[in-house]
């Protein structure tokens, strides 16, 4: 379900449209999230369709009727936010997409005193994570726990 929104121009030639809070079908979030390998979320579509429609916020990217991105976050928006997932397709990464979600989720929650969010341990992943402003949790004299049960 492609949004009808204004266009920003971020791809040489290709006319994105950015959806705040939108709703996005089941199908188009599957193709997303395969389309960058992240099957513990395309296991249970459902639960996937209900958790980003639960989101507090999240931020769709379309070419067309085509999701190329999106980033999403939960939490209370007065004492934390949780950027829970950003991720774009992969022939339109490198194209300043990330880039403009990360800040999009960072401006939106700027009031909150934490935003946190867990990634992948890979050198690109954190070069990216740093380039827009934030900072592993090591670095700042924390730590971070977890319990997944995928």
């Amino acid at each position: 379900m492609a949004p009808n929104h204004s266009a920003d121009r971020l791809v040489a030639g290709s006319a994105l449209d950015y959806s705040e809070n939108g709703p996005i079908a089941k199908g188009d979030l599957i193709g997303l999230y395969t389309s960058v390998g992240w099957s513990n979320y395309t296991r249970n579509p459902d639960l996937l369709h209900r958790a980003v429609e639960n989101s507090l916020w999240k931020l769709s990217v379309w070419d067309g009727r085509e999701l190329v991105g999106l980033a999403r976050a939960v939490g209370d928006d007065a004492s934390i936010a949780y950027i829970q997932d950003i991720l774009v397709r992969p022939d339109r990464q490198r194209n300043g997409i990330g880039t403009r979600l990360a800040a999009a989720a960072l401006e939106r929650f700027a009031h909150v005193p934490q935003i946190v969010l867990i990634t992948d341990d890979e050198p690109k992943t954190a070069s990216f994570y740093r380039s827009v402003g934030m900072t592993d949790l090591g670095e700042l004299g924390v730590r971070g726990f977890a319990r997944f049960s995928f």
